[in-house]
């Protein structure tokens, strides 16, 4: 029935110049990096406070990851929920330290993260990286890399440089291309007097980051901004204009990066995407899905999340986007929150190649743009769903309506003896 099924939506789509199979193949080589701190509600494993830093998690669902060893059967757990191919993404606070004890964040080293590359060996995934700049008794009344105290611009610095050494043995061992991703919460609560002063500072400390060697095939440093977090309501030091400038002025060493909850309710990034395709030639995204706020809910199939596929696919771009995924919710089973974001981005990619964007580009060349209307409308009642299916039984995962048993299983016997 299914494949009946399947042979039907491929001939209504063939009618409008879709080749689903080539949508299915495309989409099968096409990495979608799974973020690790959706387990454990960002904690990590080199302190026991709570968050801090502009950061926050709300929620108890029982389950919580505790141990290394808890994460990683977690995720592999969702690997076994979600098609297509999967990048694992790493935060510096996950480091794992075992016979030769703890290490502070400005001297981490890779073999702090060897049991990672053994996951994403083991599953012939790449690695992503990024350093944690919150949760750390040195971020000093809320700064870091912006900070005008030296010394605590030097720790976060060399945190830097600690983590491009890391991103570099990530890229090397599993031969994929490391994104790492520097953000931090530095900001002021209340207006401030200066704001100059502390992006100068800001910038001057990613560039000394900068300078450490790295191969820039390999290891792909971003610059993400923000508008707000968490008391730093009034500033950031690494807003969007500056984030943006900086990767601009430093595009042989690194990319931008765009989290489509750090902007403006109102802005939305798969507009931006194709502004930014003008003038680089890869930039980074983490996608996510705010309400009202960069507020990392699970990330569904709404209509930002398939612009934002649509807009990478039409510009012919799925080997110049870097796709992570950036959420944590602790309200709800966390192994569900995982595969429901990850199955609705390879959703919105497949529903992405599904389109016949030639025809529709098209017609808005020739100012056709009631047709346009009409068929950009009509897309929507396409039997995508029947695509999707066959794309889950030719990757060897669930269809709809039958993986979260899957679930419900692991809850009862894994997560709720935690």
């Amino acid at each position: 029935m299914a494949t009946e099924r399947y042979e039907s939506a491929k001939a209504m789509y063939a009618a409008i110049g879709v080749d689903t199979d080539k949508a299915i193949e495309t989409l099968k080589k096409v990495p979608v990096s799974m973020h690790c701190w959706q387990g454990d509600d960002v904690i990590g494993f080199d302190h026991d406070g709570p968050l801090t830093g502009g950061i926050q998690t709300t929620g108890n669902y029982p389950g919580k990851a505790k141990t290394p060893e808890q994460l990683m059967a977690d995720m592999e757990k969702v690997f076994t929920l979600v098609p297509g191919q999967k990048k694992i993404n790493v935060h510096a606070c996950y480091a794992i330290f075992e016979e030769d004890g703890f290490v502070d964040r400005d001297k981490l080293e890779p073999r702090h993260f060897k049991k990672w590359v053994e996951l994403a060996k083991k599953h012939n995934m790449g690695l992503d990286f990024n350093p944690t700049f919150f949760s750390h008794p040195m971020i000093k009344d809320g700064l870091s890399l912006s900070s005008p105290d030296p010394e605590v611009r030097k720790f976060w610095i060399e945190h830097g440089k600690a983590c491009i050494r890391i991103s570099q043995y990530f890229a090397e061992e599993t031969g994929i291309p490391c994104v790492m991703n520097i953000w931090t919460g530095d900001g002021f609560k209340d207006i401030p007097a200066d704001r100059m002063g502390p992006r100068m500072r800001y910038k001057e400390s990613i560039e000394e980051i900068l300078n450490e060697p790295y191969d820039f095939n390999l290891v792909k440093p971003c610059v993400e901004s923000k508008v707000f977090g968490i008391g730093v309501e009034s500033y950031t030091a690494g807003s969007a204009e500056f984030s943006l400038s900086f990767a601009a002025e430093h595009k042989d060493k690194c990319l931008p990066l765009m989290d489509n909850g750090h902007y403006h309710p109102t802005e939305v990034v798969s507009d931006k995407i194709p502004a930014l395709l003008c003038f680089f030639d890869e930039v980074a995204l983490h996608v996510t899905r705010g309400v009202r706020w960069d507020s990392d809910h699970v990330l569904l199939l709404d209509d930002e999340t398939k612009e934002i596929a649509k807009e990478i696919v039409r510009n012919d771009a799925l080997n110049r986007v870097y796709i992570a995924l950036d959420y944590f919710d602790a309200s709800i089973n966390r192994i569900s929150a995982w595969t429901v974001g990850m199955r609705n981005m390879q959703k919105a990619l497949l529903n992405a190649l599904c389109t016949p964007n030639e025809a529709l580009k098209k017609l808005q060349d020739e100012s056709r743009l009631t047709e346009l209307m009409v068929r950009q409308d009509e897309m929507k009642t396409m039997p995508f769903g029947d695509v999707w299916a066959e794309y889950c039984a030719q990757c060897g995962v669930p269809a709809d309506g039958t993986w979260f048993d899957e679930i419900v299983k692991y809850e009862e016997e894994v997560l709720s003896r935690r």
